[in-house]
């Protein structure tokens, strides 16, 4: 019985033994090899693109033997250490690397060991920073991950910077604005003018000495003496020429002699050599087509109010506005010899007006609102500003009325500030109700300066004398007023604004800058948000900080005139009807008493010699005195010169091409040696018209060459020795360039649009 229980255990013991596997290694003694990661997904979060992160898993030995993991994977994701040794009942740790791109992305990390596979899941999202560019000097912009958005700050205090305006230098920050020392323009010449411009810098321009009254002499600045009169050369004209009678002058005396054979009795001009006297008759070459320096398709139809400028002309740029039927209407810019600077499409595709431009923009008029575009560049949206500015930010009402503005009531200073004349009108824009006088800062739109609010309105003109103030002529009273201002002065250490505009003064406590377009938006109740042209950083005054502007009315005014006004050496062409003293101390009435026919002053364009001595007007001539009106085949058109000293004639030219034939006048300037430069057109018998360009000198029509083709022309501007012309030849819009043989007067008022760049301002 002993024997059979022992047999019994034995059994028992073999069973347990055989059944007892305590390891997989055979090699320590059957203990337990194996692993597992700690974490099933690794993210690597936002990673900026073009960078490296990081990461680290941790693998956990599931027995007490130690174990070789092999750990694998796919870009954009990295092993460090492809082999990693978790030592028994320990762990060990796999470093990966996420390499970011710019999407969300995926992959895989597999880790083995022996027959034990584990899988993690790798995520990470690859980041493209925004390109963060700081709203202005003396901040500072940084991408901020989390966000995605960037992150502004200013910087401290001392940093160097640079000014915003080019009369600045040595800018350093202070509370986040770039302050920086007056720029010395002075050459420490005395006959330059040197003057700084916040968008060029240093300007200097040669000294503009008075035009001498007498024809024979002509004024010139010497370095140590200044402004001198000096003989013009002997043969010069001084008056009417022909080969009966010439006026030339003689040792700086202008004398009537009898031209001899060969005398030159009428200058070369781009299309005609000159003319020479030959038994008493003026001899010319025949005359051919002018030949354009340029020609360029516009793309569109070239758009003006009525009596607004078509072109404009700036430092060597030719603006204008142009629509298309598709394609809305932009801003074009084409510099003088004919390359597209830019085509800049206006933000609702309507249309708009050309007013004036500057190196501070090009000014034009918007649906209720006046908008400038850069000059250069991409001609990008500056600013825009809502004409209802000027009553709602005063009392912050709602204002009765559409305001409105227009060519001959924008004016700009020498600054570049917008000197504008803003009337309300009736829902239907007929009925006047009252007016405004507003000044506009060239680099933000915001207003600077407002005059008082009067009765009544409608078309008006600014003229702008630099070295005094602006001239307004309001002919529905009839007043002829004087405003005068001086830049704002900003103080640098955080006080008081103080703006000073004529006699008048405004101080404003609080704040004076709006570096955002929401900022500029809530100083000014009323007005449109600036748009993305807004110039970040652009001073702009708080609530309440509107100077106000004087309006002092000059003598007894010139009622009855037309909307016209014009200036030069201190002497005002008013309405078409009087010469002023710009100290409102002479009125002289011109003579438009016709006789034997009826005169119809036009409005524009008016010029005056840069001396103040002559004016010219033009006017419609009907040849019927019994109150019949004529139909317009009948009209002429004649330009009348004035002296300013007792308003009467000087000289009468019809300035149509043909005696014949009818037609139209376009434009007028003052050019060199006392000369007229004029574009009409002649209708033809079979319906087309043909233009040309005229010459007239002392009461004669000295030459004319006409433009090649037949052609509908829409507008022009004489600028420098070019005449712009937008034309529509064989069914095509273009901007065609033409050389004039002498120069546009650059003194006085001598533009339709007063300068080239319809500044309507006079210097000296």
């Amino acid at each position: 019985m002993f024997r059979a229980r022992a047999r019994w255990w034995l059994l028992v013991l073999l069973v347990l033994v055989g059944g007892c596997r305590c390891g997989d290694d055979p090699n320590v003694g059957g203990a337990s090899a194996s692993f597992r990661p700690q974490e099933e997904v690794v993210d690597f979060g936002r990673v900026l693109e073009g960078t490296q992160v990081r990461r680290s898993l941790t693998l956990v030995a599931t027995g007490r033997a130690g174990v070789t993991v092999e750990a694998v994977t796919d870009a954009p994701f990295f092993v460090v250490v492809s082999q990693i040794v978790v030592a028994g009942s320990g762990t060990g740790t796999v470093d990966i690397l996420f390499s970011a791109g710019n999407t969300p992305v995926q992959g895989e990390l597999v880790l083995t060991a022996g027959r034990t596979t584990a899988k993690v899941k790798l995520t990470g999202v690859g980041v493209r920073p925004l390109a963060c560019v700081p709203a202005g000097e003396c901040r500072d912009s940084r991408f901020d991950l989390e966000s995605g958005q960037c992150i502004e700050s200013p910087q401290a205090d001392g940093a160097s910077c640079i000014p915003g305006s080019r009369c600045q230098e040595n800018g350093r920050c202070q509370a986040g604005v770039c302050v920086g020392q007056p720029r010395t323009c002075d050459d420490d010449n005395p006959c330059t003018v040197d003057s700084c411009s916040p968008t060029q810098g240093c300007v200097t321009e040669s000294v503009a000495c008075p035009a001498p009254s007498n024809p024979c002499k002509v004024g010139v600045c010497d370095r140590n003496a200044g402004c001198q009169e000096v003989d013009v050369a002997d043969f010069s004209p001084c008056g009417a020429v022909s080969c009966k009678a010439a006026q030339v002058c003689f040792s700086g005396s202008c004398r009537t002699v009898t031209p001899p054979d060969g005398f030159v009795c009428a200058p070369a001009t781009p299309c005609q050599d000159e003319g020479k006297c030959s038994a008493g008759e003026c001899m010319r070459p025949d005359a051919g087509d002018l030949e354009s320096v340029f020609s360029a398709e516009l793309g569109g139809v070239p758009i003006a109010e009525d009596g607004g400028p078509v072109l404009l002309v700036d430092d060597g740029t030719v603006y204008a506005s142009v629509c298309g039927e598709d394609a809305g209407c932009w801003l074009a810019a084409y510099t003088e010899s004919g390359l597209l600077r830019y085509e800049s499409p206006y933000e609702d595709g309507g249309a708009r007006t050309l007013l004036a431009a500057s190196d501070a923009g090009v000014v034009v008029l918007a649906p209720e609102a006046l908008e400038a575009y850069a000059a250069r560049g991409l001609g990008e949206l500056r600013w825009r500003t809502s004409l209802a500015l000027s009553d709602a930010a005063l009392d912050g009402g709602t204002p009765e009325g559409v305001p409105g503005t227009g060519a001959g009531r924008v004016a700009l200073t020498k600054e570049g500030d917008v000197l504008t004349y803003v009337t309300w009108s009736g829902d239907a824009g007929t009925e006047p109700l009252r007016s405004r006088l507003m000044l506009l800062s060239a680099d933000a739109g915001a207003p600077l300066a407002m005059g008082p609010e009067e009765d009544g309105g409608g078309a008006a003109r600014l003229a702008v004398d630099d070295a005094r103030g602006a001239y307004l002529y309001t002919p529905w009273d009839g007043r002829l007023a004087f405003t005068s201002w001086a830049p704002p002065e900003v103080s640098t250490d955080g006080g008081a604004f103080t703006a000073r505009m004529g006699p008048y003064f405004a101080d404003v406590s609080g704040p004076v800058l709006a570096t955002r377009q929401d900022d500029a938006h809530a100083a000014w109740p009323g007005a449109s948000p600036p748009g993305p042209g807004f110039a970040p950083g652009a001073a702009a005054l708080g609530d309440g900080g509107i100077a106000s502007l004087s309006l002092e009315p000059l003598g007894a005014g010139v009622p009855g005139g037309a909307p016209s006004l014009a200036l030069a050496s201190g002497r005002l062409l008013v309405g078409t009807q009087a010469f002023v003293d710009t100290d409102g101390g002479v009125l002289t009435a011109l003579d438009w008493d016709a006789g034997s026919r009826t005169l119809t002053p036009l409005a524009e364009p008016v010029l005056m010699s840069p001396s103040g001595t002559v004016g010219h007007a033009l006017a419609l001539a009907c040849g019927r005195t019994d109150g019949t009106p004529c139909v317009d085949t009948e009209l002429r058109t004649v330009l009348r010169s004035f002296s300013s000293d007792d308003g009467h004639v000087l000289s009468e030219v019809d300035v149509l091409p043909s005696p014949l034939l009818p037609g139209a006048f376009h434009e007028a300037a003052l050019l060199e040696q006392s000369t007229v430069g004029v574009l009409a057109d002649a209708a033809l018998p079979n319906g087309q018209r043909q233009a040309w360009l005229e010459w007239i000198a002392f009461g004669n029509k000295v030459n004319q060459c006409s433009l090649p083709g037949r052609v509908e022309v829409a507008g022009a501007v004489f600028a420098g020795d070019l005449l712009h012309v937008a034309l529509r030849r064989d069914g095509v819009w273009r901007l065609e360039s033409y050389p004039v043989g002498m120069r546009a007067e650059a003194r006085g008022w001598p533009q339709r649009n007063a300068s080239p760049a319809g500044t309507r301002r006079a210097v000296p």
